[in-house]
């Protein structure tokens, strides 16, 4: 999915959902998107992929450029992939999915813009001042910025956003532990105070946030901060609570992109044109024209020119375009990894937090790990993944090179050493029918939810389950089949009871902090996995000390290493994602260094190239 490096931010600053979940096995089986804000579920999770091979590694350029001479505007047509509905919730405030991600990307901004580390800079629509000693910052809007609809954006549209997830009647996922770290954000969300007490308006322009505490997470998004403005003259009279179904919400968003929303039709296709009031001058194209598109269709549609862009395309798919002329497929690492996560709690909503049941069927250790071990990764990756998905060793992806460790092993196939922690733990098999009992010698079954997608979903739980059943477990699927994506993130939100596992993935934005994952305060814990020592872990990756790239990167792995040894979320696959071009789309770079910006794309020919 091509994005602005502004918003790359995105699972950033919507705080845990890759963004919060990613949309599926390519954007996968869980996310954010999620991808995602501190993460997403890249989001952050499209349906898996389809199709089947043992093809070496292909190797695929970041860039490329067609020949041409551009044409005068034209209208770009971009395919979102998705075999469900996209819900069409525009406001990073309130979105949950990937799926909304897209749709609102080609019309909004984040207000920071951010280099090739995924750091935030001094060239977007506003910049961050950080005064680490009193534990302030300050965003500064720095040009002459409107909204789509003319009018100036201001000071208060930045605060409106804060005030939008602090306030109590908030209805969205992204009032979590790190945004609890501005002063006076409980209060407010408590309804004891009438304002968030540490953010003030300086000036039209300036607005100062006081925090408990000031990290190097700062600097990419972390402690609170957040990368978007809301238009307040559009939503100031809309109760809070009535936001996500509001009009302005989802039929007519004021916003700060490129496009502007002109034509919807819900759930289905968006039509945007220029937006003349944009703050980095006019886009070269007229229009963009979004289109949802079943998974199963869209390498047909592909060569025969439906389309310029996806928003994603499935990796086991690759075979089927690899040789098309009429397109150039680029890849790049993803902000992302998938995993396989426990339900060991639930989420109390009065509270605002995970709280962690010692008596959850998954809350034995040995059991999990077990589970993790009996994983025949490597021939999945080999048999559907094309040489595009490798083992995953940890939550941290190798995107993130200085803290992502290469020398951690992970949980690595080995039938026997599954079979002995089994053992060990007391799941034994009594009754002699090749399943093991529970340690109180009962019959014993997890329950698993997956996402369905195509026939090769489907292939791939199935090799799990016999996996898992080789080594005496029964994993039985919830619901007894995979399940559409807006059902299974309902089920998984909800700490459904029919949930023991499930199989999922994060788009992990371009912050590495895991708080918005993993932290006591958030709603992307999915697992609701809490302990005094996890809780200690995180806030030392997000220590003024960790300010040193060294301790950081020590805190990282000593983070690691205990979830590792918890197996409470155990990562499977680090991902490569595609990106199919058609070749009228004259230049396009997809490094997260040198990202094509959607006003910066052209056209050379009226229609795609078939």
């Amino acid at each position: 999915m091509m994005k602005k490096k502004g918003l790359m931010l995105t699972t950033v600053f919507a705080s845990a959902l890759a963004l919060a979940a990613c949309n599926g096995d390519d954007k996968e089986t869980s996310t954010e998107k999620p991808a995602g804000d501190s993460t997403e579920p890249t989001t952050e999770e499209k349906p898996k992929d389809e199709g089947a091979s043992t093809a070496e590694t292909p190797t695929l350029p970041m860039s490329v450029e067609h020949e041409g001479d551009a044409i005068d505007g034209g209208t770009l047509k971009f395919a979102l992939v998705s075999d469900s509905p996209f819900s069409g919730i525009m406001s990073w405030e309130l979105y949950e999915n990937a799926y909304d991600a897209d749709v609102m990307d080609f019309m909004t901004n984040s207000i920071f813009d951010t280099d090739g580390d995924f750091l935030i800079t001094d060239k977007g629509i506003a910049k961050l001042g950080v005064d680490a000693d009193n534990n302030k910052v300050t965003v500064t809007i720095q040009h002459d910025v409107k909204w789509s609809d003319g009018t100036p954006l201001t000071a208060d549209d930045i605060i409106y956003s804060y005030e939008i997830i602090g306030h109590p009647d908030y209805t969205g996922i992204r009032y979590d532990g790190d945004f609890q770290n501005i002063i006076g954000a409980a209060e407010y969300k408590a309804g004891t105070a009438d304002t968030i007490s540490g953010i003030k308006k300086i000036d039209d322009k300036t607005v100062e946030i006081s925090m408990t505490k000031v990290s190097p997470a700062i600097y990419s998004g972390g402690d609170g901060l957040w990368g978007y403005a809301a238009p307040k003259h559009q939503l100031k009279d809309i109760p809070v609570k009535d936001l996500v179904s509001s009009e302005a919400v989802r039929k007519s968003p004021v916003t700060l992109g490129p496009f502007k929303l002109d034509k919807l039709v819900d759930g289905e296709s968006v039509q945007y044109v220029a937006n003349e009031h944009y703050w980095q001058g006019a886009p070269k194209l007229d229009k963009i024209v979004l289109q949802v598109v079943p998974s199963t269709s869209i390498g047909e549609a592909l060569r025969t020119g439906q389309y310029d862009m996806v928003s994603s395309y499935a990796t086991t798919q690759y075979d089927g375009i690899k040789d098309l002329e009429n397109i150039s497929i680029l890849a790049r690492p993803e902000l992302a990894y998938s995993y396989l996560g426990f339900k060991l709690g639930k989420w109390d909503s009065t509270a605002n937090k995970n709280v962690t049941d010692e008596n959850a069927k998954m809350n034995n250790k040995q059991l999990r790990q077990a589970i993790a071990y009996a994983m025949d990764v490597e021939s999945v990756t080999e048999r559907f993944y094309q040489g595009l998905r490798s083992r995953a060793t940890s939550l941290i992806p190798p995107a993130f090179s200085t803290f992502h460790d290469n020398t951690l092993t992970g949980y690595n196939y080995d039938p026997e050493k599954a079979k002995a922690l089994l053992d060990e733990a007391g799941y034994k098999d009594v009754d002699g029918d090749g399943i093991r009992e529970d340690a109180k010698g009962e019959k014993f079954a997890i329950r698993m939810a997956g996402m369905s997608g195509s026939d090769t979903d489907e292939a791939i739980v199935e090799y799990y389950r016999q996996n898992w059943k080789d080594v005496g477990l029964d994993v039985q699927l919830t619901t007894g089949r995979l399940i559409e994506f807006n059902s299974f993130y309902d089920k998984v939100k909800a700490d459904d009871a029919e949930i023991d596992m499930f199989m999922a993935a994060w788009g992990t934005g371009t912050n590495p902090s895991p708080l918005g994952l993993y932290g006591e305060a958030s709603a992307f814990n999915y697992s609701r996995y809490v302990t005094p020592e996890l809780e200690s872990l995180l806030v030392a990756i997000d220590s003024k000390e960790a300010i040193d790239p060294a301790v950081r990167a020590d805190a990282f792995r000593a983070w690691e290493e205990y979830m590792f040894e918890q197996a409470t979320t155990v990562p499977t696959y680090f991902r490569t994602e595609i990106l199919p071009v058609n070749k009228r789309v004259k230049n396009f770079d997809s490094s997260y260094a040198n990202l094509t910006q959607w006003h910066e794309v052209e056209l050379t020919a009226e229609e795609p190239i078939k």
